[in-house]
């Protein structure tokens, strides 16, 4: 009897270390329920850039690829270049109308609708790429700009950013302000409005249009964004003279656009996964260009194109030009002058900033070289 008990208690007890010992091992890894119920999504991006320029197209494909892996494949988005679904001037048109879900874009070419969604893309004179990045994510930007796109049925996010970008191409050389008068030039947002009322005829086209009405002398000058686009689009050929630098926009952003109720029905995690990848493609897209442009204009310049800074007077006469029209925009809109506000008060902190630490080392080294 004795030797029965003692085998009982030795049961009971290894029982008992077996239950204690499950408990204190780590859970495996179940598949979370949440993880399985998320939706199979394939949407399309219209893109309002040839697939020829890899940069600026490349970052929606980027983004594409990013979304696709955040989510195991689930939500797939499949990138259409400019003319495949909708004309590249009309893509957020696509979006708002729902025609299709989502848009890689610029949004000055849309000023149209609206004065202020120049302001995705930037103003002329205004900010470069890393203080519009500021602006965007830490000053409010994002979130203003939405206040504005909800009226057009879309929400959208910074996708992409070109650097400061150069002057544009000319069948002949500038030289004063007055030069621009009768002057027929491809040029988007507010900028064209500044060439307008300086006498110049600006012109709405795709990259697509740019060499063939440059060769047939349908226009007389063209800006596109940098060396590393332009050598790949031929205008060397046609417009040799290259002026420098761009005032159209301090450094411009591309814009990712998505129609107002695809995004509300989004699950949270997709929607961060879109704004991870337009984070991502951003910051890709700088880097292939500042990368590749150097390599460009040296290339450029060995084939003929005359590098030619804008004269004084014409910064000085377009930059006082846009002081007039920035403020006849405030007076008028109401959108524009809300977005205003907040973006001109940060352009004047971030400047204060940008001449004390960043212009000043630039200039140092800059001459330093200059005399090695």
């Amino acid at each position: 009897m004795e030797r029965r008990a003692l085998l009982g208690r030795a049961g009971t007890a290894a029982a008992l270390g077996t239950t204690l010992a499950a408990a204190a091992a780590p859970a495996l890894a179940q598949p979370a329920v949440t993880q399985s119920a998320q939706p199979t999504l394939r949407w399309r991006l219209t893109s309002s850039y040839p697939r020829s320029l890899d940069a600026i197209y490349g970052a929606g494909e980027v983004f594409a690829r990013v979304v696709s892996e955040l989510t195991d494949d689930r939500f797939q988005i499949r990138v259409f270049s400019a003319g495949e679904i909708a004309p590249p001037l009309q893509a957020l048109d696509a979006v708002q109308s729902g025609s299709v879900e989502c848009c890689h874009t610029t949004s000055f070419l849309y000023t149209g609708k609206n004065d202020a969604f120049a302001f995705a893309t930037g103003l002329p004179f205004g900010l470069n790429t890393r203080q519009q990045n500021a602006w965007m994510y830490e000053g409010g930007g994002i979130d203003l700009m939405n206040e504005v796109h909800r009226k057009f049925n879309v929400y959208g996010m910074p996708l992409g950013a070109t650097g400061a970008q150069m002057g544009g191409w000319f069948r002949k050389a500038l030289g004063p302000a007055s030069d621009l008068n009768g002057l027929k030039m491809r040029i988007g947002g507010l900028a064209g409005q500044v060439l307008s009322r300086l006498g110049g005829v600006p012109q709405q086209l795709g990259a697509g249009d740019l060499y063939p009405s440059l060769e047939r002398g349908t226009i007389d000058a063209a800006e596109w964004l940098g060396p590393y686009d332009d050598e790949k689009l031929g205008f060397v050929r046609v417009a040799p003279f290259y002026h420098y630098p761009a005032w159209w926009e301090g450094g411009a952003s591309t814009y990712f656009y998505v129609n107002l109720d695809q995004w509300n029905a989004l699950p949270k995690s997709y929607q961060a996964a879109i704004r991870a990848g337009c984070a991502e493609a951003t910051h890709w897209m700088v880097a292939r260009y500042d990368i590749r442009n150097p390599d460009s204009l040296r290339r450029l310049v060995a084939q003929g194109a005359k590098l030619t800074p804008f004269s004084r007077d014409m910064m000085d006469t377009c930059l006082r030009t846009w002081l007039d029209l920035e403020r006849e925009l405030v007076a008028k809109n109401p959108d524009f002058a809300k977005v205003h506000e907040s973006w001109s008060k940060h352009r004047d902190d971030m400047r204060i900033w940008h001449r004390v630490s960043e212009l000043s080392f630039d200039n140092y080294v800059a001459q330093a070289s200059s005399r090695r």
